[in-house]
């Protein structure tokens, strides 16, 4: 991720002459991130990029709404968040059963023509499918981008308490998939 002053690019933000190259600015910083945040729970590269384009609209239409009491990465990683878990939500209203939900996570990372991981990566991505959708989200924060839990807290509106005791279940179920190949 490119360095960026924030303050300086808020201020550009909100000043009606220098939005659009300022949330340009935003985007090119953000997106990569994003996107990888996304990509992890969604698992399907097309998905990613659809829910990655939910969330810049998102935030280009909340620009009014954004006061600054977080920053802005946090602002954006919680609508990213909120738009990844409506997406697996709608999908998984759409998934007959949680055998089901599973197969979609293997057969969705085997026929991805962009995943690229090893034997070992597709069954830490197949243990991950397994988890429930905020257990799933809060590892892929800690585990791939290391935020901090204080952070976490803001993004996902969720006591610090929870969040670890979340990533701790979260890291035992992906233990015992693992145990379970044995």
């Amino acid at each position: 991720m490119k360095a960026i002053d924030e303050k300086d690019l808020i201020k550009r933000l909100q000043d009606d002459s220098t939005r659009v190259a300022a949330f340009t600015a935003l985007v090119d910083t953000y997106k990569e991130s994003l996107y990888w945040q996304i990509r992890r729970m969604v698992l399907n590269h097309d998905d990613a990029d659809d829910v990655l384009q939910n969330t810049f609209i998102k935030a280009w239409n909340g620009l009014a709404s954004f006061r600054g009491d977080s920053k802005l990465s946090t602002w954006l990683y919680r609508i990213a968040t909120n738009e990844t878990l409506n997406f697996l939500e709608r999908q998984r209203q759409s998934t007959l059963s949680l055998d089901d939900e599973e197969s979609y996570v293997a057969q969705t990372l085997q026929s991805d023509p962009y995943f690229d991981g090893d034997e070992t990566q597709r069954q830490l991505q197949d243990a991950i499918g397994t988890l429930p959708p905020k257990q799933r989200q809060v590892f892929m924060l800690k585990y791939y981008e290391d935020m901090k839990y204080e952070e976490m807290s803001q993004v996902l509106s969720t006591s610090v308490g929870a969040l670890k005791a979340s990533y701790h279940h979260a890291v035992r179920k992906i233990c015992d998939f693992f145990e379970g190949l044995d």
